[in-house]
């Protein structure tokens, strides 16, 4: 019995042994992932590869300098990955490497936000036409792939400069994902909705459109009037404001970090004209 006990609690000790380097192993992958570390990373794993395979066929030389290698290496990691381990300790030190990543989710979803807002507010001021849409549970791909490939990281200034008149890119939607804008000039689907408003133009059908088949949020700036819309699920809220297209936003994109099996639309903005 004392046996089964001792051997209960050293399996017990070492999967305890494993889960804790592989949780310290995901959280640095995630730590590093979208920097010039991970490059390194992947250059590690070749040289590594190397090696091995110079053991199995025996290749001296090459054996030996990939020795050399391994052996100075770990100095060399110490150098190339020093801003990545600086915030590592920074974060160890916050408390904040053990801790969920709801966090750093929210502040990318206020910055996605403000960058939004802040975009749409100048093209509103100035005119210029515009259709944003924003990815959420429904995957967008097919739609991606008919647009132009950006994969650029989402700023107020690159949001407005793609619609600006006369520009290549100007046509058509950019299609938001997180804190990305994945691709711009893309075609939507126009809505057969005979319920849409004649004065209403391709834009806005666009936005109802992907609205009717998918649970995409998406924003119209009129070219003709100035005004901000919004659309998802077929629905149509026109002429918002800069603090209510916050206040929605937030209200929307916030339920897929608090419960993300939630599908519903919370707000029910009066519809205008």
């Amino acid at each position: 019995m004392l046996d089964g006990g001792l051997n209960l609690l050293s399996l017990l000790r070492i999967g305890v042994d494993i889960a804790l380097v592989w949780y310290v192993l995901y959280k640095l992958i995630m730590l590093i992932r979208g920097t010039k570390a991970i490059q390194l990373l992947k250059g590690i794993f070749v040289v590594l590869g190397i090696w091995f395979l110079s053991i199995v066929f025996d290749l001296r030389t090459v054996q030996w300098i990939m020795s050399q290698a391994i052996m100075w290496g770990f100095l060399g990691i110490i150098i190339l990955f020093q801003p990545e381990l600086r915030r590592a300790l920074e974060q160890l030190g916050r408390g904040s490497f053990f801790s969920r990543n709801n966090v750093s989710e929210e502040e990318s979803l206020n910055r996605t936000i403000e960058a939004i807002v802040k975009s749409c507010n100048y093209m509103a001021k100035r005119r210029i036409g515009a259709l944003i849409t924003i990815e959420r549970e429904t995957a967008m791909g097919d739609y991606i792939e008919t647009g132009i490939p950006i994969h650029g990281r989402l700023t107020s200034e690159l949001l407005t400069n793609i619609f600006i008149p006369n520009t290549p890119l100007h046509d058509g939607a950019v299609i938001i994902k997180q804190e990305e804008i994945v691709a711009a000039a893309c075609y939507l689907p126009l809505s057969e909705s005979p319920f849409i408003s004649k004065e209403l133009g391709t834009r806005h059908r666009a936005a109802m459109g992907i609205g009717e088949v998918t649970d995409a949020l998406t924003i119209v700036v009129s070219e003709e009037t100035g005004q901000i819309s919004c659309t998802k699920n077929g629905e149509l809220h026109r002429d918002l404001t800069q603090d209510r297209l916050m206040e929605l936003l937030h209200k929307e994109l916030e339920s897929n970090i608090k419960a993300p099996t939630s599908r519903s639309w919370s707000w029910r903005g009066k519809k205008n004209g």
